[in-house]
């Protein structure tokens, strides 16, 4: 999805998407309802990607300022917080009452797209900012549903890779980073002590697990939907996955019980502070930083499989992670929208943006800066291009992370109390969130 979307979605998502109507858009912030009356200003929503929300607007204030000399343009900013930035955006598809231009989750384009209130972006658009073929295939494959115009370009990039103390290896006789679940899970345990554990996760966080669940069910040759588009939560290799990530806690106790409840980037904390050894994350450094801990005192590898090494097919080892910029087409000011998204998309910004972000250029020639060939995301990068795959991008796909993801924190809160999860439990339990579908 995200950079830092550590929280759960909403419940009312499915309601809201049934209640949406087809082809409102944004923009009202900019002119009243008789034309484009203020086309030197635009309204953005931009996503939290930092550490705040006034850390966000420290790094984006400077880059609108730019914008507006360059344009005359000003950018109203506002950061909205993942807790409401989902149901904020389908408010606003459903009254017209929305931004010019705004962020979302890269997940969520095919749900949005849905609506009819995103402007496509065809090949005519996509040359108003510069061409369709700057940015990565990878990235793009997020943007929309398969064989439909997109209706969001790449902003940021990002893909989960396998964080590691080296220190606490170090002291428990380790010399490597695990490359197969399996040596995680023997890891996991000989750096289970004395307090300490293997392993963090964040187990309230919905969103969360379901990228978890995704990489999981791949590498079992499994998927939560078939070609069709229809949910496909209770196959075997989907229930075997989510058994396998659900059992850090519930059988191989190398995740603290207490992880069952974190939900606000707790498990960073917890591994900047060496309560724990190993961190799934995406781009973690920046925060991790923020927390104290210095770059030579973590290591970064790709997230283990079941045998191998990753790569396409059943060695997938992540989802395809970032951040999507959208145009409502209702704005009264469409020109200066596709000025900013061009801006913002630009080689400079790029570099500047995600830079500032940890996160990767998903335009292709910026991506290729030096500034992005540190071990951390060369790590990152080369799982976006070589074994990344987006979650499935089919209408209901938000759905799905709230009624899976709720599912897996059901059962993360199953094991942390002691009550048994087994390959039935977890059956049960996805059969339930498919039915809810």
């Amino acid at each position: 999805m995200s950079v830092r979307a550590r929280t759960a979605i909403g419940a009312v998502i499915g309601a809201t998407l049934l209640a949406v109507l087809p082809g409102c858009g944004g923009g009202t912030s900019t002119g009243d309802s008789g034309g484009n009356s203020h086309p030197k200003t635009l309204t953005y929503w931009a996503s939290n990607q930092g550490a705040s929300l006034e850390d966000d607007k420290a790094k984006l204030t400077p880059e609108l300022q730019a914008f507006e000399k360059q344009t005359g343009i000003t950018v109203k900013l506002e950061v909205v917080p993942w807790s409401d930035l989902l149901n904020r955006i389908l408010g606003a598809t459903s009254s017209g009452q929305g931004p010019d231009v705004l962020n979302i989750g890269n997940t969520w384009s095919a749900s949005l797209q849905t609506t009819g209130a995103l402007l496509p972006f065809d090949d005519q658009t996509f040359a108003k900012i510069g061409g369709k073929g700057r940015f990565q295939e990878s990235a793009l494959a997020s943007t929309g549903a398969s064989g439909k115009t997109p209706t969001a370009v790449p902003l940021y990039s990002l893909a989960y890779g396998l964080y590691y103390n080296k220190k606490m290896f170090a002291d428990a006789g380790i010399s490597k980073p695990p490359a197969t679940w399996d040596e995680l899970v023997q890891d996991g345990r000989r750096l289970t002590t004395g307090g300490r554990y293997g392993l963090a996760v964040e187990g309230a966080n919905v969103s969360e697990n379901v990228h978890h669940a995704f990489v999981f069910a791949k590498q079992h040759g499994a998927d939560f939907f078939d070609a069709s588009g229809n949910p496909t939560f209770t196959s075997p290799g989907a229930v075997e996955g989510v058994k396998q990530y659900v059992d850090f806690i519930a059988r191989d106790k190398i995740a603290a019980a207490g992880n069952a409840e974190y939900d606000q980037n707790q498990s960073i904390q917890d591994f900047a502070t060496g309560k724990a050894a190993m961190l799934l994350w995406q781009a973690a450094g920046p925060n991790l930083q923020k927390h104290g801990m210095k770059p030579d005192q973590y290591g970064v590898a790709p997230v283990p499989v079941q045998s191998g090494t990753p790569g396409p097919g059943q060695n997938i080892d992540s989802m395809v992670a970032g951040i999507n910029m959208a145009v409502f087409k209702n704005s009264q000011n469409l020109d200066g929208a596709l000025k900013f998204v061009q801006f913002m998309t630009s080689d400079a910004e790029q570099k500047k943006l995600n830079g500032a972000y940890g996160s990767i250029p998903p335009v292709k020639t910026a991506a290729q800066d030096p500034a992005f060939s540190n071990p951390e995301l060369t790590v990152l990068r080369n799982t976006i291009a070589t074994s990344a795959a987006p979650l499935p991008q089919v209408p209901k796909e938000s759905q799905f992370e709230e009624l899976v993801g709720g599912a897996i924190k059901d059962l993360l809160a199953d094991a942390a109390a002691g009550r048994p999860v087994t390959t039935q439990s977890v059956q049960q339990r996805l059969a339930k969130a498919q039915q809810q579908m």
